[in-house]
């Protein structure tokens, strides 16, 4: 006979495990189970035992989770490109021609990941770029390539002061993004600072990941000035990466 209740927590604890991978580093034990319809009782229960068993690892504010070292090699083996000395080179190319920040980011089906980091240059907000799809312009990026974006960001959290938390407003900025190819942001992920993110493709044109152009938020219109160099730029890491 079935053991549907062991059925049931095994299906559990791998959907969670997807939910770390996919929502990134910090996501919260509520916001896992709002995400999966899981009961919160039930999901903490998982999570402690995920944690005992160094599937997952809390971080070190004890509010949020990220993937155990059993499971980081798994993580890093699956879907993740490399940065070949090609695409390095390219991307210090780049670098030198602009004064503004330069990063390169992988999507996962509901997330961003930072693949390259300006040496240079910190990104700011790191943690809620990789939660906070909607607050971000590598994540306005990934969503407005979602027929179901509204999945991703059901209950928006205002970040900064410009976040957007309403789906019409949202729906209007993404909108932008397909007419234009490319996204902006401005005060909303993190205040006084600016990003425009340009879209990456595979070989088979979906899109996969974002070349992004940090700066002040004050700045906005010159970081505007480098969106067609930084476009090419982007088109050239394409058959690089994926």
């Amino acid at each position: 006979m079935k053991d549907t209740g062991r059925t049931n927590t095994v299906s559990n604890s791998i959907a969670i495990l997807e939910a770390v991978a996919d929502c990134g580093v910090g996501v919260t034990a509520k916001e896992i189970a709002e995400r999966l319809g899981i009961a919160p009782a039930t999901t903490y229960r998982l999570l402690n035992s995920l944690v005992a068993d160094e599937y997952l690892v809390r971080t070190s504010d004890l509010r949020g989770f990220a993937l155990g070292a059993r499971l980081r090699g798994f993580a890093a083996a699956v879907n993740v490109p490399v940065l070949s000395t090609a695409v390095r080179t390219l991307l210090d190319d780049f670098r030198s021609s602009t004064r503004f920040a330069v990063h390169l980011m992988n999507f996962r089906p509901a997330a961003v990941q930072v693949l390259s980091e300006d040496p240079d240059h910190p990104i700011p907000g790191e943690r809620e770029l990789s939660r906070h799809l909607h607050a971000s312009a590598a994540g306005k990026l990934l969503l407005a390539s979602r027929t179901e974006w509204r999945t991703l960001v059901e209950h928006p959290v205002r970040i900064a002061a410009r976040t957007k938390v309403d789906h019409a407003a949202l729906a209007t900025d993404l909108q932008a993004v397909r007419e234009t190819g490319y996204a902006k942001a401005a005060d909303e992920l993190v205040p006084g600072v600016a990003c425009l993110a340009l879209p990456i493709y595979n070989g088979t044109g979906t899109l996969s990941g974002a070349l992004c152009l940090t700066g002040p938020s004050n700045r906005l219109p010159a970081l505007e000035t480098h969106r067609d160099p930084a476009r090419d730029c982007a088109a050239g890491l394409g058959p690089l990466l994926y």
